[in-house]
């Protein structure tokens, strides 16, 4: 990505520039160099090493093996049928259309929100409006276009109002996603905002805590991190620059596994 463009996105995001260090790989978009902060989170794995440490912080999250089992064998259209004909809970009732998630099936990446809101439900596609616009700005700062990743959330319909999903919904919709997952095969999982990322780790953390930790998730123990939601950093634009940390930090994960 040219540096004016790339500085364009950074400026969208309210943030300074980021100078990459010395790459000369530059194969894709998880190849950045480890800067000697990201070391740090390191702990004690070997140089070189594809192993990547877990937070202290959470536990990763382990669905019951006959939930987990559910999806198991379904392929993406298959999956995508299944979502859209759900009522294993009460959301069914209220949904406009299910929101399966979007993107590139062959991605590096997977980001996952929470849940639909009221837009996202109308349009049955996740992060779209204001908020889709920043995560796309986000994402481009550190040279991934949309079509690049994989984007989903916890919840496949809009809890009505919006308020927070409840733990069964999560429970009956995390199998969904978990074979997605297994479809997917990510590198890494960014979770964006705090109900995602609680729901994902199956704790009570604040979001500011699981921040600049690598944690997992599921079976397949996918290197997991937490940034701010989007929608939250529209409110909050004072904690931007955070999350601009975080992305570099995914992206130097990442480049680790």
């Amino acid at each position: 990505m040219r540096d004016k463009l790339r500085n364009e996105y950074l400026a969208a995001m309210g943030v300074e520039n980021w100078v990459l260090r010395t790459d000369r790989r530059r194969a894709g978009p998880c190849t950045a160099a480890p800067s000697a902060a990201a070391a740090s989170h390191a702990g004690s794995a070997s140089a070189g090493a594809a192993t990547v440490p877990q937070a202290i912080a959470a536990k990763p999250a382990a669905a019951p093996r006959e939930a987990a089992l559910r999806e198991a064998g379904y392929s993406w259209a298959e999956l995508r049928e299944r979502v859209a004909a759900c009522t294993r809970c009460a959301l069914s009732a209220t949904r406009t259309q299910t929101v399966f998630g979007v993107g590139n099936t062959s991605a590096e990446w997977l980001i996952v929100g929470e849940a639909p809101g009221a837009e996202e439900d109308r349009q049955g596609e996740p992060f779209v409006g204001r908020a889709g616009q920043l995560l796309n700005s986000m994402l481009r700062a550190i040279g991934l276009a949309r079509e690049q990743v994989y984007i989903a959330n916890v919840l496949k319909c809009r809890p009505p109002g919006n308020r927070d999903p409840q733990a069964n919904e999560a429970a009956e919709c995390l199998p969904y996603l978990e074979r997605q997952i297994a479809l997917l095969k990510p590198k890494l999982m960014l979770a964006v905002g705090r109900i995602a990322a609680q729901n994902l780790l199956r704790t009570d953390v604040t979001l500011g805590r699981l921040r600049q930790q690598v944690h997992t998730f599921g079976v397949a123990q996918v290197p997991l991190v937490v940034t701010y939601h989007p929608a939250y950093l529209l409110r909050s634009p004072g904690e931007k620059r955070k999350a601009w940390e975080d992305l570099k930090f995914a992206r130097e994960v990442c480049a680790r596994v």
